[in-house]
């Protein structure tokens, strides 16, 4: 947007507090000389005519001295208001300093503004806080991309490495070729599905509805009981209806992710699932806890890292993308919400998401359930 150039605000404030000031001198030589003529107008009464002084003449004596205060005035008004408006503004000239820094890209600069709380120190500490954020969620996505990258080459690389042993071995088998090529393209399907489901949580994407998180646990766990069967882990669902207002699908997802997560990491067998909705009059809870191996608590905050995929944590069988707490850790902030995680009482972990709560019908709930 091309704008015209106008005057500065410490101009502006320059020339308000030298205008104030020239104001409020004119309104007090205006009383002085008021109180003048009135005295003038006094002195006649008890004094002869030819010892007072006429108007004529005391406002021909008065106005020359008039004259040089309010230059005086006007002076030391302008000059007055340019240093105490640029004291004023001081605060700000760091403020836009640093914002056009950030402009440039650097975000590790912070203004820190010293001084009691007003109101430049309130904006000076708000935008210290967006930095701070701003440069955290650059840093993530750095990290990510590069992250990323790694793992869909990983796929490409593969496919390329079989393809061009096919082409060199032409006797070799077709149907194994075929087979592992099948495996590693639905890697690659489903490594790019979970980026794009991570892309569409991260950007707010959704329309909110009214969700009963008690149902969408008994969903996941309906459609995630053949592969708890086969590792041998018994799922246990509880919890009342829990409302929240957000997106359905990615709710759902969320919740599966986190089923999905216990049931693959956990004991060998005898393992068990427990899956809790509690409500409070603000905020909507789904805590999911797994038996397992021990958890150290130094380890715990790398589980939400994208692509984090530990041996300890992977089961053999099921090696995954290592998105799903990340994608989870996504979803409940678009939701206004937060994702906790603890060691369990007996190994495995305990997972809590809080979400703001919502309310909900009878007929939104019936809505949900169908």
């Amino acid at each position: 947007m091309i704008r015209e150039p106008g005057m500065s605000v410490r101009l502006k404030l320059t020339l308000s507090y030298a205008g104030f000031l020239m104001l409020a001198g004119t309104l007090l030589l205006g009383a002085v000389g008021f109180f003048l003529l009135d005295y003038q107008d006094r002195a006649l009464e008890v004094m002869p005519v030819v010892m007072a002084p006429s108007g004529r003449d005391l406002i021909k004596d008065f106005a020359p001295d008039a004259a040089i205060v309010m230059l005086l005035l006007l002076m030391f008004g302008l000059l007055g208001g340019w240093i105490l408006a640029g004291r004023m503004l001081a605060p700000l000239n760091r403020i836009t300093a640093a914002t056009r820094q950030a402009a440039t890209g650097s975000l590790a600069h912070r203004i820190e503004l010293e001084g009691r709380d007003d109101e430049f120190r309130e904006l000076a500490d708000s935008f210290d806080a967006m930095l701070a954020r701003l440069d955290a969620h650059v840093a993530e996505q750095r990290r990510f991309a590069a992250n990323a990258s790694h793992e869909l080459r990983t796929p490409l690389a593969i496919t390329q490495s079989l393809l061009e042993v096919a082409r060199d071995d032409p006797e070799r088998d077709i149907g194994e070729l075929h087979e592992r090529l099948r495996v590693v393209n639905a890697r690659a399907i489903e490594l790019t599905e979970a980026l794009l489901l991570l892309s569409r949580a991260d950007q707010r994407s959704f329309t909110r509805e009214p969700v009963d998180l008690s149902l969408l646990a008994e969903e996941a766990a309906e459609t995630l009981l053949p592969l708890a069967e086969k590792h041998g882990v018994a799922i246990e669902t509880s919890g009342d209806v829990t409302a929240v207002n957000g997106s359905r699908a990615l709710l759902l997802q969320l919740t599966t992710n986190l089923l999905h997560n216990a049931i693959v990491h956990n004991l060998p067998e005898g393992g068990t699932v427990q899956l809790r909705t509690t409500a409070s009059a603000t905020s909507s809870t789904l805590a999911v806890e797994n038996t397992g191996e021990e958890v150290s608590p130094e380890r715990i905050w790398t589980f939400t890292e994208p692509f984090q995929r530990g041996t300890e944590r992977i089961r053999r069988d099921h090696v995954g993308v290592g998105l799903g707490l990340a994608i989870v850790k996504s979803i409940a902030q678009a939701h206004d919400g937060t994702l906790s995680l603890a060691p369990g009482a007996a190994g495995g972990l305990r997972v809590t998401v809080r979400l703001p709560g919502g309310s909900m019908s009878l007929g939104d709930r019936q809505d949900v359930s169908r």
